[in-house]
């Protein structure tokens, strides 16, 4: 018999080789530059917002966090295997089967005891270096000053070290286990570990090796044991955030004495390594296990359920009161001012001449409804975009602060149509122009906005500041990227706006500022172009050596990224400072580890009609402040940062990692100051924790007799209703200020739900006129406890009582006739005439076609008193007995129907043959002018019921033209 051995493999060909380790390079170096491109483009993105720092910070701290996690795990690992192999039995009688499975091993070993290490650090590194924050808020943590009402620490210590400690509790527990379970897997296939027969038989190295493993395991075990009792201040229980009774008699001793129990098992651990007797940290080990279910679950079930359950009331009074006191404090309501509330329900002649100034400022124009409005009268041009909703804000004009709604004419390149192209979008199309502001209480004759800045070119009360910069470069709306900037001299390609009365191009601008990295050289242009995967970029001859690049345009984006460690309001507003349009952006620093202080899922708390669907990383709080006004200016794009509350202790650790970042407050000008409103999404966070933690006593608290809800819009069913911004005055305040209010009803469900109000919250939105001086009275929460002797309709009662009343409905109707259909605004409410004032505006639009929202009617309701007229003046007077008392914004309006013409009055027909031609004026004359005037005013109404927006620019152009001339000849 012959036998024929195998043939060798072939050897690859050298060429073969080199060519293969050179396409692996190749593709490495390939790899290695799209990384660096992109982090190169972040670098020149932050460098040139000079917020480098916050970008070297995070690249540094997570570098850091992934070496020390690396290390951690990989050197601890790759030493337990290697222990474990090297202290093997040499001469170890093995079974056929380790043989086997040595067999196996064996040929990889070098690969896995090296590998095995690598990977699970790697798997370490990544989960360290997202610990990044809570590592660097321990090492920069500060005192609060604040102490816990169970251990008398400092609240820093659960806001910033707490986190810290569990995390490398954590960490190095899970280090020990693989380290633990590689050790003992080794040392099985090795022989270290034998078994057999009904027989464990461990080598002396291997069970010193085991043992202490063991041993470190249990000890880092007791130190988790003992945190876990000031884990417990921060842990939801039954009714409140952090232990109770059962918790502090029960809960907490029994974590107190497991703790040393395990302490004592890890001792007797690191004995068995010595003397080589497991018995004794076997039983100890099972004597933790049964304690753990004795002292652990066992005796607090006991505590809870023969002494607490059946005296609840009084065994939890103390320690309700720390949760009220705490929730409080951690969501900034304990300095609420209470006010009882005795409301007058009947209307009487002259009621509101008191609150002569909080009626004129009473909204009419819903921001959520006239957007359509304002659409059609300022848009202009498809490409052009305004926000939705509209925002609110107030001015002072002529001496006189108005209350006005506000939006941006942002441009959206989606809408371009045929002339979409790389060119287009990039280069022509940059930016939009101009902020559009109408005051809020008021209207015109035919139910439109009374506009106080419009038009493009920009006029109004914010224009006539020769330094006003319309341009809007940054905004909600803005292209992905666009590149502007030329050399001095060149002929400028990016359009301004729209003019020309045959709808031509406009003027052509070039943009001037600092707002995007350079992209003037090749490096440069290639980088952008691998980021945003446009070959047109790099081959662009458009593209110069002046040349930026701007991107990352929405104003959160900018905020969001210069400041990762705040939390953004969901509304930013723009608002125009200094003569710069600006975007004003809260920030809002978070926790969920304040002690005894009750969570609340913060999605959940802000949702309402006007934000539905909100996200947040950190969704459940429990505690929650303004920290920080950012603003970012809509024409360069720049992000400055103003601590707003420099006391915040979570602020001050964060001013701590970034040292440059924030500015003091102190550099806040007048006029922003001015601007500064109080935050929507806090006050939603206050006015939830509120529905319950209104009360001051535990009994009450305990009781729930007097538990709240935010009523539902009445509007939008399944969907609470939002706050609103007015300049009101509530009872205790000396003037009107601009404020945001909100309502309770009872909190119930089903057929014994009750809509009537049981409270009134408001907070001064006012932060003043002073440069770098926060107004005394800014943040001051004000709630009208309504008195349980009268009973105040709520939101949706006072909907239903407008719904349901026949002399409302057959008006309704008539406004309903033909196509059309009826909208109803926002309802808001306000504490006038010593009671509570509902004020809701109708609006009628086409229910088809080309919609365009004008204001009707104006309902309005004091206790079961309704009144619905032409205009709130006369509504407030018919409601108040024929003489309110009150001015509104609309005194002065004589409504119309908005598309009724003038109808010249008949005349006798002329004789046949008298019929003489009617001269036509004389060019340039008066009569002329008047004439192009009437001409020109037609063709625009026409133009907007048709819904052609360029027919009617066409037409206001020419009347502008004809009312210039009219204006000239009569000055002469």
């Amino acid at each position: 018999m012959t036998t024929t051995s195998a043939p060798a493999p072939a050897t690859p060909s050298r060429p073969r080789r080199i060519l293969g380790i050179t396409v692996a390079i190749v593709a490495a170096l390939v790899v290695a530059f799209f990384v660096f491109a992109s982090l190169y483009a972040d670098w020149l993105w932050y460098r040139q917002l000079e917020f480098e720092g916050v970008l070297l910070t995070q690249w540094v701290a997570r570098i850091a966090m992934f070496a020390i996690g690396f290390l951690g795990m990989a050197v601890p690992v790759w030493l337990a295997i290697q222990l474990a192999y090297r202290l093997r039995p040499v001469y170890a009688r093995l079974s056929s089967q380790l043989d086997r499975y040595q067999e196996v091993v064996e040929p990889l070993r070098r690969l896995a005891m090296w590998g095995i290490p690598v990977f699970f650090g790697f798997f370490a590194g990544f989960a360290a270096s997202a610990q990044w924050q809570t590592t660097w808020l321990w090492f920069n943590g500060v005192p609060t000053g604040d102490v816990d009402p169970e251990f008398g620490l400092d609240t820093g210590f659960y806001l910033f070290a707490l986190p810290f400690y569990s995390a490398v509790v954590g960490f190095v527990s899970a280090v020990l286990l693989i380290c633990l379970l590689v050790t003992a897997v080794v040392s099985y296939l090795y022989g270290s570990v034998r078994v057999g027969q009904r027989e464990l038989r461990i080598s002396k190295a291997a069970r010193i090796q085991l043992a202490i493993l063991a041993g470190l395991y249990l000890a880092v075990q007791a130190v988790s044991l003992f945190l876990d009792r000031y884990r417990l201040l921060v842990e939801q229980g039954d009714r409140i955030t952090g232990p109770g009774y059962t918790g502090v008699n029960a809960v907490i001793p029994g974590l107190t004495i497991l703790s040393i129990v395990a302490a004592l098992v890890a001792v007797l651990f690191f004995v068995t390594a010595v003397i080589g007797r497991w018995r004794y940290p076997l039983i100890a080990t099972a004597l933790l296990i049964v304690s753990s279910l004795v002292v652990g679950v066992g005796y607090p079930w006991v505590v809870n359920t023969f002494q607490v359950l059946p005296n609840q009331a009084a065994f939890e009074r103390p320690f309700y009161e720390r949760n009220l006191e705490m929730t409080k404090k951690a969501y900034g309501i304990d300095g609420l001012e209470k006010i009882e509330f005795t409301a007058e329900t009947s209307a009487e002649e002259g009621q509101l001449r008191a609150d002569a100034q909080t009626t004129t400022q009473i909204r009419i124009m819903d921001p959520a409804i006239i957007g359509p409005t304002v659409r059609q009268l300022e848009q202009y041009r498809a490409y052009y975009q305004f926000q939705e909703p509209l925002d609110v804000d107030r001015y002072e004009i002529d001496g006189e602060m108005q209350d006005t709604i506000v939006s941006v004419r942002e441009l959206n390149v989606d809408q371009l149509g045929a002339g979409s192209s790389w060119v287009n979008e990039t280069l022509v199309y940059t930016h939009g122009y101009g902020l559009v502001a109408a005051a809020g209480n008021e209207r015109t004759s035919d139910g439109n906005p009374v506009f106080l800045e419009r038009g493009i070119p920009a006029q109004g009360f914010l224009s006539d500041n020769p330094d006003f910069e319309p341009r809007v470069y940054f905004g909600e709306y803005s292209p992905t990227y666009s590149i502007v900037g030329a050399p001095e001299g060149a002929t400028p390609i990016e359009l301004d706006y729209p003019s020309g009365a045959d709808g031509g191009a406009g003027p052509r601008v070039t943009f001037e500022g600092d707002g995007g990295p350079s992209v003037g050289n090749m490096f440069h242009r290639l980088i952008y172009a691998l980021r945003f995967q446009s070959e047109q970029i790099l081959f662009s001859e458009d593209v110069n050596e002046e040349s930026q690049i701007l991107y990352d345009r929405d104003p959160l984006t900018r905020v969001e990224k210069v400041a990762p460690y705040l939390e953004l309001d969901s509304d930013p507003y723009p608002t125009v400072v200094d003569g710069r349009i600006v975007w004003v952006v809260d920030g809002y620093t978070l926790s969920s580890n304040y002690p005894y202080s009750t969570t609340v899922p913060l999605s959940q708390a802000i949702a309402d009609s006007n934000n539905t669907q909100p996200r947040f990383a950190l969704d459940d709080i429990n505690y929650i402040r303004n920290s920080v006004k950012a603003t970012v200016d809509a024409y360069d794009g720049s992000v400055t940062l103003y601590a707003w509350d420099p006391e915040d202790p979570l602020l001050q650790a964060w001013q701590n990692v970034y040292p440059t970042a924030v500015q003091p407050i102190s550099e806040m000008s007048a006029d922003l100051m001015s601007h500064v409103r109080y935050p929507t999404d806090l006050f939603k966070v206050q006015r939830a924790m509120l529905q319950i933690y209104h009360v001051d006593d535990a009994q009450s608290f305990y009781e729930r007799d007097n538990a709240w809800a935010t009523p539902e819009d009445p509007q939008n069913p399944n969907q609470l209703q939002p706050p609103y911004y007015l300049t009101m005055q509530m009872p205790g305040q000396e003037a009107p200020s601009f404020s945001m209010f909100t309502t309770f009803i009872p909190s119930s469900t089903g057929a014994a739900s009750r809509n009537v109000l049981m409270g009134y919250l408001a907070v001064d939105s006012n932060a003043g006129q002073e440069a770098g001086v926060k107004g005394e009275d800014y943040g001051k929460l004000r709630l009208l406890e309504i008195a349980a002797s009268t009973t105040v309709p709520g939101p949706g009662q006072v909907q239903n009582t407008f719904d349901s009343d026949t002399a409302v409905s057959s008006q309704i109707n008539i406004l309903q006739q033909g196509q059309s259909e009826v909208l109803n605004g926002n309802l808001l409410t306000l504490p006038v005439g010593g009671g509570l004032l509902y004020v809701q505006p109708v609006f009628v639009q086409a229910s088809q076609g080309t919609q365009l929202p004008t204001l009707r009617k104006i309902l309005v309701a004091f206790g079961d008193d309704i009144a619905f007229e032409d205009t709130l003046a006369e509504a407030l007077d018919v409601l108040f007995g024929g003489d309110s008392g009150a001015t509104a914004g609309d005194d002065e309006v004589v409504p119309v129907e908005p598309d009724a013409t003038p109808t010249p009055e008949p005349t006798a027909p002329a004789e046949p043959g008298d019929e003489k031609p009617t001269p036509a004026p004389e060019a340039g004359s008066y009569e002329a002018a008047l004439q192009d005037a009437r001409e020109a005013m037609m063709a625009r109404e026409e133009a907007l019921r048709a819904g052609d927006l360029t027919a009617f620019a066409e037409a206001d152009e020419r009347l502008t033209a004809a009312v210039e001339q009219l204006l000239e000849l009569s000055g002469d």
